[in-house]
């Protein structure tokens, strides 16, 4: 059963890897809730998985520890909190800027409005939350030209 959830936990924290490096925060997000669950899971598999040996000690033995899965408990539920937190903290970025690319949301909140230079904090992104128009490919753009 051991390597059922090795694969399985490489597989959540792989994909919470790939999502997590996307632009979109929607998939930022998600990516972040596979790798918790990828590390409640490991937590799980390194407590040791036996199913003859249930956690409660009115049963007869053997036991196996209660704190790993009560660890996990409560990580589900401080997971679950902060997902909806993100959730929400999104859903209000994407009402402000108006689109949900995470790389054109600037550095808005390292400028000083009132510096007397003016100078942003980040060069590259002076705009303020405009996202980047999609790549076209050059065959594209002559036949919509045309």
């Amino acid at each position: 059963m051991e390597p059922l959830f090795a694969l399985l936990i490489g597989v959540l924290v792989g994909t919470g890897v790939f999502l997590l490096l996307s632009r979109t925060i929607i998939r930022v997000v998600l990516g972040l809730a596979f790798i918790a669950y990828g590390v409640n899971l490991a937590i799980l598999t390194v407590a040791g998985l036996r199913p003859d040996a249930p956690p409660i000690l009115t049963l007869k033995g053997p036991y196996v520890d209660p704190l790993p899965q009560a660890l996990v408990l409560t990580a589900i539920v401080i997971g679950f909190a902060t997902t909806a937190l993100l959730l929400t903290v999104a859903l209000r970025a994407y009402q402000v800027a108006g689109h949900d690319d995470v790389e054109a949301f600037g550095d808005s909140l390292a400028r000083d409005p009132d510096s007397p230079d003016g100078l942003d904090a980040d060069a590259s992104h002076l705009g303020p939350d405009e996202p980047t128009p999609p790549r076209t490919s050059t065959r594209r753009a002559a036949r919509r030209s045309a």
